[in-house]
């Protein structure tokens, strides 16, 4: 895709602080970081969400995160960890990619709910299975 930023990343097009590359994916620190480490996993083909993606891709990607994971808790001494991906209305850049944002015990991440326009736990349980 010509105007994907992502895509211009993975072409080296633009700069990224990249964490991982292979030929089918490429772990990058996101520029509007969440917490230290904020880091996103995408594959190199573009791939508009996660419906989209090979399932054998999508596997390989959490084995990735795992290990990931795994060399953050040690280097970074994160807490915890937020895994998102975003799809349609939500989806900002309509390259599939996961958010991977590690959590810290003092990081203050809060999130927002609207809880004037929530409905009833009753209610949402019953129009999703009626």
């Amino acid at each position: 895709m010509d105007n994907c930023i992502f895509c211009k990343i993975i072409k080296k097009e633009i700069p990224s602080e990249i964490i991982f590359e292979d030929k089918d994916i490429m772990v990058f620190l996101d520029i509007n970081p969440t917490t230290n480490g904020d880091t996103l996993i995408i594959p190199k083909k573009h791939y508009k969400d996660m419906f989209d993606v090979p399932r054998e891709l999508l596997n390989y990607m959490e084995e990735c995160y795992e290990h990931i994971y795994e060399v953050y808790k040690k280097k970074l001494h994160c807490d915890g960890l937020t895994l998102t991906t975003n799809m349609d209305y939500a989806q900002e850049i309509k390259h599939f990619h996961m958010h991977f944002i590690p959590r810290y015990k003092n990081d203050e991440v809060k999130y927002l709910s609207n809880k004037e326009i929530l409905k009833d736990l009753k209610e949402i349980q019953e129009i999703i299975n009626n």
